[in-house]
């Protein structure tokens, strides 16, 4: 059929709300995951960044201050984030952008070896002296240079995680209808962290090179999960406030279809 005879009232797929939607959140949870990833190798002083005594905590023997990869501050979005298309697109929608996340970080990381591994330009290696940074090139190759025990221990526990939280998100909101969205939230998050901020560390520090010994692993486990539960509540206004958003860009009967049509999906 020639495109100049279809009706008028005909739209392209893309400039259907719904789908704009759908693109933007997983284009916007992609971002936040890589991101995460990336900036994950520095580890920031909590207490230091607040202006307060540092905080010891004491678990199964251990204890420390709170220090936390960088990378936890984008966690809570994904959060937000994944339960956002969990509620209007179902398990598939999130399963979908789940995968694209992984297969994202990945791409991501085969390029930052490459670009690792390409001869640097001999003036650029000490163009940095002046700010501090002898070797640049010393520099880039450690900043993105992750241990492959740590990619692969991030990557898996991402993929576990999300997986575990569309099955969590769905168990509660066939339980309690419509009602309590902060409780499917977070009682998906609650279960998917719990599972995430083990194996992650498990991976990567205690059958990596590394070694940890297990009190040392739950001890850093437990505080990790502390933190993200922590800010998975803080960030339940702005579940509220993106679900008030997409109802007045939707219209209220596309938004109630949509959450229909994720039940059972």
């Amino acid at each position: 059929m020639d495109p100049a005879a279809q009706p008028a009232s005909a739209t392209r797929t893309i400039d259907d709300r719904a789908v704009r939607m759908f693109i933007a959140l997983a284009a916007f949870l992609c971002v936040n995951a890589v991101l995460a990833e990336f900036i994950g190798v520095k580890i920031f002083a909590l207490e230091d960044t607040l202006g307060i005594a540092p905080l010891q905590w004491n678990l199964f023997g251990q204890s420390g201050s709170l220090n936390f990869t960088v990378g936890t501050l984008l966690w809570p979005f994904v959060f937000i984030l994944t339960d956002t298309i969990n509620e209007f697109f179902g398990s598939r929608g999130v399963r979908f952008v789940s995968w694209l996340a992984v297969a994202l970080i990945v791409y991501g990381f085969v390029f930052a070896y490459a670009a690792i591994h390409v001869a640097p330009a001999g003036w650029w290696v000490g163009v940095a002296k002046d700010q501090g940074v002898p070797d640049y090139q010393a520099a880039f190759a450690a900043i993105f240079g992750q241990g492959l025990w740590s990619i692969f221990g991030s990557i898996v526990a991402f993929l576990v995680g999300q997986l575990i939280d569309v099955a969590i998100f769905h168990r509660i909101r066939n339980a309690t209808g419509e009602r309590w969205v902060w409780l499917r939230a977070t009682g998906s998050t609650a279960v998917s962290q719990l599972v995430d901020s083990f194996v992650v560390l498990y991976i990567a520090f205690v059958l990596g090179p590394q070694h940890w010994p297990i009190p040392q692993f739950f001890a850093i486990g437990t505080v990790n999960y502390g933190y993200k539960m922590l800010a998975a509540v803080a960030m339940i206004p702005l579940l509220y406030l993106m679900r008030h958003g997409i109802r007045a860009y939707l219209g209220h009967e596309r938004e109630a279809r949509l959450r229909s049509e994720a039940t059972r999906d």
